[in-house]
């Protein structure tokens, strides 16, 4: 396993761009940076802090989280807001997402501070359109963490730091999804953060407690583990040419000192997905 990049506070959100690289923020320093195809790292956005997850936009530049939903230019930095924390009563902000296969976004929003100190309180599960409305699809989610969708579309998988395990809802067609049922559990001690689906339809999940991506069959069913050095792992994502190059990134908890969130990569046999670009516009 490589070590690509390190010194930050709490690494999330990798997003592959075949022609640019790996996109990832730090969440607690802020900044959204780039690692170029030739390894080497570039600021893409400055400043912003809190983003858990971000998507390629088709338009061009990144769609991030954090206190709202933005499709950020990297040109200039300028942002149009997609989502704003309105959306329920008792949303603060959002975390991790991802898109399907139309360029829809589904993203996970919070209800309470999880670095503030609040009780934790259910949040919920939201899909913004293409014509850039959203609606609120599930809730009862303590914790929403990563998001990815089975290679047909069908499936919609979801994260729940806080509940333990893994959620699966089957997709509608109009993009809503079923009642939720658990897909997988992470062990006692697991905290299941990001996650990305491979093309085979095994689900690739950071354990942010446990130094390793759990990987599960499509039917559950607990494959393999990959091993990781620092502990706080917070999300994956396939990359390359072929994308069998699994990139790892953590935070700094557990590690030798509170900046040490790194960027690993390793080879794997089983290629991931290739993920839509949003097609969302604003409001």
């Amino acid at each position: 396993m490589e070590t690509l990049a390190t010194g930050y506070g709490l690494v999330e959100g990798p997003v592959w761009d075949a022609n640019q690289g790996l996109y990832f923020s730090d969440v607690m320093n802020g900044g959204v940076y780039r690692l170029g195809r030739d390894d080497k790292v570039s600021l893409a956005v400055p400043k912003r802090r809190g983003i858990g997850g971000m998507a390629l936009h088709a338009a061009g530049g990144l769609v991030v989280g954090g206190r709202d939903i933005t499709h950020v230019s990297l040109t200039n930095g300028d942002g149009k807001t997609l989502l704003t924390s309105d959306v329920t009563p008792e949303a603060i902000g959002f975390n991790d997402l991802t898109t399907d296969a139309a360029g829809r976004i589904y993203v996970g929003s919070l209800a309470f501070r999880v670095f503030g100190g609040d009780p934790p309180r259910p949040g919920h599960l939201h899909v913004i359109d293409i014509d850039g409305t959203a609606r609120t699809i599930s809730d009862g989610i303590m914790l929403t963490n990563g998001l990815g969708f089975s290679p047909d579309g069908k499936r919609l998988y979801h994260s729940d730091a806080r509940g333990g395990l893994v959620r699966i809802y089957d997709v509608n067609a109009d993009g809503s999804v079923g009642p939720w049922r658990k897909f997988a559990s992470l062990g006692e001690n697991g905290v299941a953060d990001g996650l990305k689906v491979a093309g085979d339809g095994s689900v690739w999940v950071a354990d942010a407690h446990g130094g390793r991506v759990a990987v599960f069959n499509a039917d559950g069913s607990h494959r393999t583990d990959v091993a990781v050095p620092l502990p706080m792992v917070t999300s994956l994502c396939f990359g390359g040419d072929d994308l069998r190059d699994l990139y790892i990134v953590t935070g700094s908890r557990g590690g030798p000192h509170e900046n040490c969130g790194t960027v690993f990569r390793t080879r794997v046999d089983t290629p991931g997905l290739a993920l839509a670009p949003a097609r969302v516009t604003a409001r």
